[in-house]
C-alpha cells in the first residue's frame, strides 16, 4: 500500500487529517439528507400544525393537506408542497402522518372518495396520530393491509405546548417490525415514543390517559375554587398543592386558574390548547370502551357528563381547563 506523504511535518498531517474528517462528515450528512424522502401530513390544526413544522425543521420535505386551505398557507411559505386531497398526498409520499379530530374524519380521509387508499402505494407506512375509537383503528388497518400498505395508530399526549417544543409522547400500536420505521419520524416530534402492542393499543393507552386527565383537571379546578372561596390566594394555594400529595399535571403544568401561570390557556381566556369538545369526544370513547369491556368507570362517567354540559353551555371551543370557570359559574351542580 502506498504511503501518504503530507508536507509540513506533524502540523501538516493534522491539517490534512481534519480535512479528511470534515469530508467524511459531509458525506454522512449528505447521505442522511438523501434518506429524508417526502413525508405526507394530513390535518394541520392546533396539533398537526406544530407537528408538521417539526418535521420540516428536521429536514423532511412535507407534502401537506388540510380540509381548510388557509391552514396550508404558512406551509407553502416554508417550502412544503400543498395538495388538493388525501389521495394526492398518497400519490406523492410513501410515508404519511394523519392528525384528525374524530373517527368519522379519519374514516373519510383514509377510505373516502378522495381518500388515501385511492392512490396509496404498496409498502407505504401510514401513521394515524388522531385520537379515535380503537375499533376504528383496527378496521382502517385491515383496509390498509388489503392495499399492501402498513397502518399504525400513534396518538399523542402533551398538548399544543409539547407539540411546539417537539416533546410529545407517542403511544404506538401496530406491527412491531415496523416500529423503528415509525419511530424515525415520530422522534422528530416527540421525546417519548412507546410501543404498546398491536393496532388499537396506542388508542387504548391514549383513551385511558385522557380519562385520567379530565378527572384530574376537574379535581384541580374544584380544589382551587374551594380554596379561593375559603380566602386563600390562588398562587399560594397552587404552590402548596404542587409541593404536596395533591400535585398533578393539571396543577403544576396546566393550572386552570387565570393568573396562576403564564403560557397556558387559562392565562389567555382559555383560548388555544385542547378544546372542550375534543375532551368530551375522548371521554365518550372511554365510555364506549368501558361498556364494551364491562369496566366500571364512575368518575370517568361523571367527567364525561360535566364536559358535555360545558359544550351545551358555550364552552365547546374553549380549552378543557375552562372547567374551572364553568364550576365558578354553576353553583347549583
Amino acid at each position: 500500500m502506498a504511503a501518504v506523504v503530507v508536507r509540513g511535518g506533524p502540523a501538516g498531517w493534522w491539517r490534512w487529517h481534519r480535512r479528511v474528517r470534515a469530508a467524511r462528515a459531509a458525506m454522512v450528512c449528505s447521505r442522511a439528507m438523501a434518506s429524508k424522502t417526502p413525508v405526507g401530513f394530513i390535518g394541520l390544526g392546533n396539533m398537526g400544525n406544530p407537528m408538521a413544522k417539526n418535521l420540516v425543521k428536521h429536514g423532511y420535505p412535507v407534502i401537506a393537506y388540510d380540509v381548510f386551505p388557509e391552514a396550508c398557507k404558512e406551509f407553502q411559505d416554508l417550502g412544503a408542497q400543498v395538495t388538493d386531497s388525501p389521495a394526492d398526498v398518497a400519490e406523492k409520499a410513501d410515508r404519511i402522518i394523519t392528525m384528525l379530530p374524530s373517527s368519522p374524519n379519519a374514516i373519510e380521509v383514509y377510505t373516502g372518495a378522495n381518500g388515501i387508499l385511492k392512490k396509496v402505494k404498496k409498502g407505504s407506512l401510514l401513521i394515524d396520530s388522531s385520537t379515535i375509537d380503537p375499533a376504528v383503528s383496527k378496521e382502517l388497518a385491515k383496509a390498509v393491509e388489503k392495499m399492501g400498505a402498513v397502518f399504525m395508530d400513534a396518538p399523542v399526549s402533551g398538548g399544543v405546548g409539547a407539540a411546539r417544543a417537539g416533546n410529545l409522547t407517542f403511544m404506538v400500536g401496530g406491527v412491531e417490525q415496523e416500529f423503528d420505521a415509525a419511530k424515525e419520524l415520530l422522534t422528530c416530534m416527540g421525546s417519548n415514543v412507546v410501543y404498546c402492542g398491536e393496532v388499537g393499543t396506542g388508542q387504548a393507552a391514549k383513551i385511558c390517559n385522557n380519562m385520567l386527565l379530565a378527572i384530574s383537571m376537574i379535581g384541580t379546578a374544584e380544589a382551587m375554587n374551594l380554596g379561593i372561596r375559603l380566602g386563600l390566594d390562588p398562587k399560594l394555594l397552587a404552590k402548596i398543592l404542587n409541593m404536596s400529595s395533591g400535585r398533578c399535571w393539571s396543577s403544576d403544568t396546566y393550572n386552570p386558574v387565570p393568573g396562576v401561570m403564564e403560557g397556558v390557556p387559562s392565562a389567555n381566556n382559555y383560548q388555544g390548547g385542547f378544546g372542550t369538545t375534543l375532551m368530551a369526544k375522548d371521554l365518550g370513547l372511554a365510555q364506549i370502551s368501558a361498556t364494551n369491556t364491562k369496566t366500571p368507570v364512575p368518575l370517568g362517567s361523571q367527567a364525561h357528563q360535566i364536559y358535555r354540559m360545558m359544550c351545551a353551555k358555550g364552552y365547546a371551543l374553549k380549552d378543557f381547563s375552562a372547567v374551572f370557570q364553568f364550576l365558578r359559574e354553576e353553583e347549583n351542580l
